[in-house]
């Protein structure tokens, strides 16, 4: 581990490899585990001013379970997450054809319907951010159901901290992105 601003970042990160394999996993991970999509305080706020815009986008059971537990829900270990349909896949994932999983509020993003792209805990994944009170440990998430991406960004040699780019710096800036480029050279 390292540290990098007010961030405690694992090793992994520099030394794994990861390319989304969509084609192989098709979207397990919006489907698959016992809880929705973390999401960040401020996430809140948007999901429930924006869900009009992201709603044509959703399936109608998704649509349902939204009206029913709201578009976010509370654990009772207080953490935040989006909610589930019957206890299994996220109210805003959507289907195609193939069984393929995707994200109905990224796919209002891509339609131009929204300024939200997705929750940020979706964007970075594998990475997971633990928030303490003096700094944030970024961490990676070695599930099976991505060994598929495990696999694919070996052959690519594209380690995960540059597979993230773009939501690292979405969620911690340019500028502390270019420093982990640094960091990861002389690693």
């Amino acid at each position: 581990m390292f540290q990098l601003g007010k961030t405690i970042i694992s090793d992994d990160l520099l030394e794994k490899d990861f390319v989304c394999n969509i084609s192989a996993c098709k979207g397990v991970c919006c489907v698959a585990g016992e809880a929705g999509a973390p999401l960040e305080q401020k996430e809140l706020d948007i999901l429930d001013r924006e869900f009009e815009n992201i709603k044509p986008f959703l399936r109608p059971e998704g649509i349902a379970a939204i009206k029913e537990q709201g578009t976010w829900v509370e654990r009772e270990s207080g953490e935040l997450e989006t909610p589930l349909v019957n206890g299994a896949e996220c109210a805003y994932a959507t289907f195609k054809e193939d069984g393929t999983a995707l994200c109905g509020i990224e796919t209002a993003y891509r339609d131009g319907k929204t300024t939200f792209y997705k929750p940020i805990s979706c964007h970075l994944y594998p990475a997971r951010i633990q928030e303490y009170t003096d700094f944030k440990a970024v961490n990676y998430h070695k599930w099976q159901i991505c060994d598929d991406a495990c696999e694919l960004g070996a052959e690519l040699g594209v380690p995960v901290y540059k597979f993230l780019k773009e939501p690292l710096i979405r969620k911690f800036g340019q500028e502390w992105y270019a420093e982990l480029e640094e960091i990861a050279k002389e690693f």
